[in-house]
């Protein structure tokens, strides 16, 4: 919608045109109130990008609340454009994670590159030079040729982006589920490292200070595409490519190096990306957080396209753009370094003392709001909550027991299933060594990246079995929250923090808000017992299509810390001889299970159960004895279980595993029970190793011979050559792939 100058405020009101810009009657009749009179064209499309859910959480505003957000390491919590932890020596690590949900949905390559081109600039905007990037990604099924058009374009976007940034991309995660098909899920995660006399904020303070625009000039795209990712999906959506932005990564580079340039130029006050909401969320954050305004002339705005207007300018969210606020008389300093970089570096208006974002353009006041109203006198909505009916119906069902007769063979099938088949495909288009810095590649629990010039490295994943969430959400969070940190631990790193990215469907239905109110029950009571703090996120809803919601999917960002290079440790069988342990018990739990999936088609009953306590007494224990170097190797049991984690261990070595269990076979081999661990330990270290974790349980030895022995109450279950395990694991996807059904 483009500003049409005859409409007059009186218009706007009879027409109800604030509808068509996503605000409700209520909210505007509220937004009015603040302003203290009726609203013009600009002044409307201002409120209602920044009262949009994607911009002011007003459905979830209240919940995050619930988040543990503060730590003796945490130098930088919610609310700026990146969380920070303290890593020591003066050194911090700044991570946040974000959706590109709606736009990857309609346009798949550009949505999930200017998803990735969105965090980076998250993450320098804080001073910091991003490091790593990771994603987290949710499809349909691989059947369907929708699905594999999306896959395979959202990917290309990545990697497209990333690749040419020269930032490597170096996790995630990419499961396929039915309910994602019309609604695929695209999280994208950057990870960056500062001194903490770097740290930058976005803040306009100093009254007189100059505001500056830099980078890339503003075009028409991406305009309300702050709203368009807060409603739902539909045909209409088809017809809304225009509000998908589109990225350069080559400008995207210039602007990172000029960026960190200037963070060192004492001349600067303050500095923020222009993302979701453009110069609009960006101008207004920095002015409100500073308790100052801003007035700005939008004649001088950098303009790809001829005769935009103020509300174009406002609400474009054209890419690789920031806006700075500048020391009064020290602008050329600023605009020396962007000339180096050629970008652009234009001085478009001032701060203020009066609380007030106020817009010229051709010499009229477009506008002249209050910036606290837009910022944070959003409606906020306690939703109705409603326990959904197939929750009650899963809880009073029996124990799912799966039927299993052929387990070989059932365990080469579970390694076919697009969730746990090797995405070799996948990170193979992304560059993950660019940088020099990565030690652990994707393909392991967690990579790991070296702290150039330290002793030191960091560990990151992303994590979430959504199927758990649906079934039942408060415990599908702490499971989120715990297998990251697994994960994490299971690299030889000590978790430090969370960001989280919350993906739901519409947060109006009363059953949808009650997955979202006890999913962050769970992820808060995990990050708690685990002492890792929620820095930063983002929350996306409205995932859903023809009244069919995703399942509540709020991924997990984590990094760890590995105090020295010597703890790295990775999931792979290193050396015969080895003893092989499992840690924690194996239990009747096949809800939501892999197993239950591909047998039956669905999910349903109840997930495994979690006792937190029980999981950090473990993961210290695991980690204490990686510290004390007593272990070979490490890896989560997690999709599909033992069975399928034993192969994974196996698989790219030519060495195998010679195991001995007890109990019912399909239980002990794909049962998916919480808090368990897969380790080897040099038998030298036996003993050391199982007097620090007791949990502990001998199962079995590497051997020479590259073949998984799995005897179960003294018969052989089952017996596969590596080989085997690597031709099931690693070609299903590129198989799918090449399907023309």
């Amino acid at each position: 919608m483009s500003q049409r100058l005859e409409v007059s405020p009186a218009h706007i009101q009879e027409e109800k045109l604030y509808l068509e810009m996503g605000l409700t009657e209520e909210e505007y009749a509220r937004a009015v109130q603040k302003v203290g009179r009726p609203l013009n064209f600009t002044e409307t499309g201002l409120f209602a990008v920044m009262w949009s859910e994607h911009c002011s959480y007003k459905h979830s505003k209240p919940l995050l609340k619930k988040f543990p957000t503060t730590g003796t390491h945490v130098l930088q919590g919610p609310g700026e454009g990146a969380g920070i932890i303290d890593i020591g020596d003066e050194q911090a690590v700044v991570f946040k994670i974000e959706s590109h949900n709606h736009p990857s949905a309609i346009e798949p390559y550009e949505g999930a590159a200017t998803g990735v081109g969105g965090i980076l600039r998250d993450v320098f905007s804080m001073g910091a030079r991003p490091i790593a990037l990771l994603n987290s990604l949710r499809f349909g099924e691989l059947t369907s040729p929708k699905t594999r058009y999306l896959f395979e374009q959202v990917v290309a976007g990545i990697a497209g982006y990333g690749n040419c940034v020269g930032v490597p991309t170096v996790g995630g995660e990419v499961h396929f589920d039915a309910c994602y098909a019309e609604n695929p899920l695209v999280n994208a995660m950057c990870v960056g490292l500062i001194n903490h006399a770097d740290i930058q904020r976005g803040r306009a303070t100093g009254v007189g200070n100059t505001v500056m625009y830099i980078g890339a000039a503003t075009g028409r795209d991406g305009i309300h595409g702050a709203t368009f990712a807060s409603e739902e999906l539909s045909e209409a959506s088809e017809q809304q490519r225009p509000a998908v932005q589109v990225g350069d990564p080559f400008m995207e580079k210039l602007l990172l190096e000029a960026c960190l340039e200037i963070s060192q130029c004492d001349a600067l006050v303050g500095m923020q990306d222009m993302g979701a909401a453009g110069l609009t969320s960006s101008s207004a954050e920095m002015a409100s957080k500073a308790g100052s305004g801003i007035e700005m002339n939008l004649d001088a705005v950098p303009q790809r396209e001829a005769g935009m207007s103020a509300y174009e300018m406002m609400l474009s969210e054209s890419q690789e753009r920031m806006l700075l606020v500048v020391k009064k008389g020290r602008e050329h300093e600023i605009e020396e370094i962007l000339a180096k970089w050629q970008l652009h570096a234009v001085a478009v208006g001032r701060v203020t003392d009066d609380k007030r974002l106020r817009l010229l353009h051709h010499g009229e006041v477009v506008a002249d709001v209050p910036v606290d109203a837009l910022v944070e006198d959003a409606p906020v909505y306690h939703s109705e909550s409603r326990v959904p009916s197939y929750y009650k119906e899963f809880q009073a069902m029996a124990q799912y027991v799966p039927e299993v007769t052929d387990h070989q063979e059932t365990l080469r099938s579970l390694l076919k299933q697009p969730t746990i088949a090797s995405k070799e495909w996948v990170y193979e288009q992304y560059d993950h060594m660019v940088q020099t810095n990565t030690v652990v590649a994707p393909g392991s629990d967690a990579a790991v990246l070296r702290i150039r010039g330290t002793n030191k490295a960091l560990a990151m994943t992303t994590d979430c079995n959504a199927r758990y969430l649906y079934l039942d959400p408060k415990i599908g969070g702490q499971i989120a929250v715990a297998e990251a940190a697994r994960n994490i631990v299971c690299s030889g790193a000590r978790p430090l923090g969370v960001t989280d990215c919350l993906n739901y469907g519409n947060p109006e239905r009363p059953e949808i808000f009650w997955q979202l109110e006890q999913s962050t029950d769970g992820l808060s009571e995990a990050c708690r017992v685990l002492e890792t703090p929620v820095i930063g996120g983002n929350v996306s809803l409205y995932n859903e299509r023809s009244g069919m919601a995703v399942y509540p999917t709020p991924v997990v960002g984590m990094v760890g810390l590995i105090s020295d290079l010597a703890h790295i440790t990775t999931q792979h069988v290193q050396t015969a001889g080895d003893i092989v342990y499992v840690i924690g018990e194996t239990k009747l739990e096949f809800g939501g299970s892999e197993l239950q999936k591909m047998l039956e088609g669905k999910s349903f009953g109840a997930p495994p159960s979690l006792d937190l306590t029980v999981e950090k007494e473990r993961q210290d224990a695991l980690l204490a004895a990686i510290e004390a170097g007593l272990v070979a190797s490490a890896h989560d049991v997690a999709e599909g279980g033992l069975a399928v984690a034993l192969a994974e261990k196996m698989i790219g070595r030519s060495l195998g595993l010679a195991v001995a269990l007890t109990g019912d076979a399909t239980t002990v081999l794909f049962s998916e029970s919480q808090s368990r661990f897969l380790v080897t330990v040099h038998p030298d270290k036996q003993h050391q190793f199982e007097d620090i974790v007791p949990a502990a349980v001998r199962i079995g030895v590497v051997t020479e011979a590259p073949t998984l022995s799995l005897e179960i109450n003294g018969t052989s279950f089952v017996e596969m050559t590596e080989q085997e395990l690597a031709t099931a694991w690693k070609g299903s996807v590129p198989c799918l792939l090449k399907s023309k059904d």
